[in-house]
């Protein structure tokens, strides 16, 4: 089938919800992807922050592949070899004060677990949020999602979130303690959606003791900076601030569906059979791509590689854009220019970005292991599309 055809049918039977790239894609392979014209993209979107091995890994192929002639599927009501290694190795790469997990299926159920944990360890209902936050659209989840036109249709079930600027550590302080209900301040540290925009070391610090002085579990959303994307597997070790819970997953397991709860003792030791649970989430396959992820991230020191690409890209991208900022390989970049524009143009120049919610904001979220050589045509196409763009709008 052609694009125009798979574009045609897809569209005819499937739910409106997205609003999707013209490209139809059929095979990838390590920072590019082929669509089913057989034109080849760079791809610095990955899925939205999904590939951080690049796509079709060889050492997750080989470790999926294997999983399922031995076994596609059992739910958790047996123990599993794979799922038990794979729950050691997340506790061995994860920061200090959170050793216990929870395996789900995708970001939003991660953080859906988090806030029931969060509620149920504390006794209380609230929650804080923070302006710019997108944490999910399942209603627990959605509740704690910034954008109005997300929540608004479903304000009547929502849970009870008092929402924040970020690094505004006044009013923190003030709900914290005069609400007297909050069970959880649940952040973004880099709020990726909103356009890369990060918390400060001293308002994440503030926002820690606070919730320690006041008996709330505080939550890092790290469902696109962790497992290794911003230069650690948890982003919390650079800021020195431990949470006592966090959420991961788009990276987990190199595209197969998985999401995780990190949690401390403390909010695990609290929890009972029954009080959450999930048939898909710990299955076999997901379980073993994310053994063969996270373990080859970890063997070929793709979290350092990962500082480099940033380094590399801030470097070069500076002197045409307005800003470049982010850590690692989830990157904003501040433009002169409207990003659509620019997605739009590198898109027709064979390379995949992602939007924002800044109008003048695009996403990198390339792989951790980005070829150089890979890099420099990037560079060159961007550089292109920069000069091409601002020559049509200055003519």
């Amino acid at each position: 089938m052609k694009t125009s055809q798979i574009i045609q049918l897809e569209d005819a039977v499937q739910m409106p919800t997205y609003s999707k790239y013209p490209l139809a894609a059929v095979r990838g392979e390590g920072c590019y992807i082929w669509d089913a014209d057989g034109n080849r993209y760079i791809d610095f979107y990955g899925g939205h922050c999904v590939t951080p091995l690049g796509h079709c890994p060889e050492s997750v192929v080989q470790a999926v592949s294997e999983q399922v002639r031995q076994l596609i599927f059992y739910s958790n009501v047996v123990y599993s070899p794979v799922r038990a290694r794979a729950a050691d190795l997340m506790r061995k790469v994860s920061p200090p004060g959170v050793d216990r997990v929870f395996f789900c299926n995708s970001g939003t159920e991660a953080n859906e677990t988090a806030l029931k944990l969060a509620r149920t360890f504390t006794g209380r209902r609230g929650v804080i949020s923070f302006q710019g936050a997108f944490h999910g659209r399942t209603l627990g989840s959605l509740a704690t999602t910034w954008n109005p036109k997300y929540r608004e249709p479903y304000a009547g079930v929502l849970p009870p979130t008092h929402f924040v600027p970020l690094n505004d550590i006044d009013l923190v302080r003030g709900l914290v303690e005069r609400a007297g209900d909050i069970a959880a301040v649940i952040v973004e540290p880099i709020q990726s959606m909103a356009g890369v925009i990060e918390a400060t070391s001293e308002f994440l610090g503030e926002v820690r003791t606070l919730c320690s002085t006041f008996g709330v579990a505080l939550i890092f959303d790290e469902i696109q900076t962790g497992v290794g994307r911003t230069g650690t597997f948890s982003i919390s070790e650079q800021f020195g601030v431990e949470p006592d819970l966090i959420t991961m997953a788009k990276s987990l397991a190199s595209g197969i569906p998985v999401g995780a709860v990190l949690a401390s003792s403390a909010i695990a030791d609290t929890v009972k059979p029954g009080d959450q649970g999930t048939t898909f989430g710990g299955g076999m396959i997901a379980m073993a791509a994310l053994e063969a992820t996270v373990g080859t991230i970890v063997r070929e020191g793709l979290m350092g590689r990962a500082r480099t690409v940033f380094d590399r890209i801030k470097e070069e991208l500076s002197p045409h854009v307005r800003s470049v900022r982010g850590r690692g390989c989830l990157i904003g970049v501040e433009l002169g220019v409207p990003a659509s524009d620019v997605v739009r143009a590198l898109r027709g120049s064979g390379v995949l970005v992602g939007g924002s919610g800044d109008e003048y904001t695009i996403r990198l979220m390339p792989p951790l292991n980005t070829p150089v050589d890979v890099l420099e045509e990037f560079f060159t196409i961007f550089r292109k599309v920069i000069a091409g763009i601002e020559e049509t709008r200055q003519a």
